[in-house]
């Protein structure tokens, strides 16, 4: 920037602000900043050529991929912009409700990379790479030993859940409150071909399925967002038919009360006994409640649950 004034109305958007305290922390590409900033890609894009022009960004081409990073005279004591990005770096440390946030998607694409198999091995240069490897892969292999049941997805989202287990399920029926998020799921399901879903709007508390109708209900992080879970869990008993069985994947207790206010949810987990309980007593036998995923430094745990309605 040629002057001290176009350098600061630059900096004075939230949303480069928040870029910047990302890429302070590591490269990231830009399908990874969408889902931490949950701001459009062209918004990403646009805001990153601006840091990009302004000298405080740098893009590196990595095969279809463009990797954004901090331009290394920020760190530089004798850079041009010592001084202010040392005064950044003090509020970027700064915890709020907003930084939170950004913080918990971004462990959340760290994990998304693990899990995709790039790397396999020990620790530092032990690593060695393996490509074709990744737990979707997999999970989809498990599916094909799965019988051909009808699932209810309840609290689908976006549908990616729903569009994994439409490809062994009978038929899915998708349900969520929001018509937008059903939208996008009716979209994606439209672009890869995955027919066997129906999509209906409703709540958790009050599912628009009839009585003994499905065999398998699917909670996937949702009964932290309903109002009762214990009304929820009772919807779900009611749709299975006997001998069928719920799935859980929620987030286990937690402190982080920020969440409630950032991202909507209404219960800060659940603990594995109060969970188990709350199971059986919405008449659910052979219960099963473990740690599915937990990582040292993460404030959320992922509870795994299972249960079945009596025949």
């Amino acid at each position: 920037m040629n002057t001290a004034s176009d350098l600061l109305r630059l900096l004075g958007d939230e949303t480069r602000l928040r870029l910047l305290r990302l890429l302070a922390q590591e490269s990231l590409n830009v399908s990874e900043l969408t889902r931490v900033l949950g701001v459009a890609q062209s918004g990403v894009s646009r805001h990153l050529g601006l840091l990009k022009d302004a000298g405080l960004v740098k893009e590196q081409r990595a095969g279809t991929f463009s990797w954004y990073r901090l331009d290394p005279t920020l760190d530089d004591v004798k850079g041009p912009h010592a001084a202010l990005w040392q005064w950044l770096t003090g509020k970027f440390a700064e915890a709020t409700p907003a930084t939170k946030a950004d913080d918990a998607r971004l462990a959340e694409v760290r994990r998304v990379r693990r899990e995709e198999f790039h790397d396999h091995g020990g620790e530092e240069d032990k690593k060695q790479l393996v490509p074709g490897r990744s737990w979707a892969a997999w999970s989809r292999a498990l599916g094909l030993l799965m019988p051909p049941l009808e699932v209810a997805d309840l609290g689908c989202g976006e549908g990616y859940l729903t569009i994994e287990a439409a490809r062994w399920a009978k038929r899915v029926v998708a349900v969520d409150r929001s018509a937008d998020v059903l939208a996008r799921g009716k979209a994606l399901a439209k672009r890869r071909g995955v027919k066997n879903i129906t999509w209906k709007r409703g709540e958790l508390q009050k599912v628009p399925i009839g009585d003994k109708s499905v065999d398998l209900v699917l909670l996937s992080q949702a009964l932290h967002h309903a109002d009762e879970p214990r009304a929820a869990l009772t919807e779900a008993h009611r749709i299975l038919r006997p001998g069928g069985r719920v799935l859980l994947l929620d987030l286990r207790q937690h402190t982080e009360a920020w969440v409630t206010s950032t991202l909507g949810d209404r219960w800060l987990g659940f603990d594995d006994t109060s969970l188990k309980a709350l199971l059986a007593a919405t008449g659910f036998s052979g219960v099963v409640v473990r740690v599915g995923a937990s990582r040292a430094g993460d404030p959320f745990a992922v509870l795994i649950a299972a249960g079945t309605k009596g025949r």
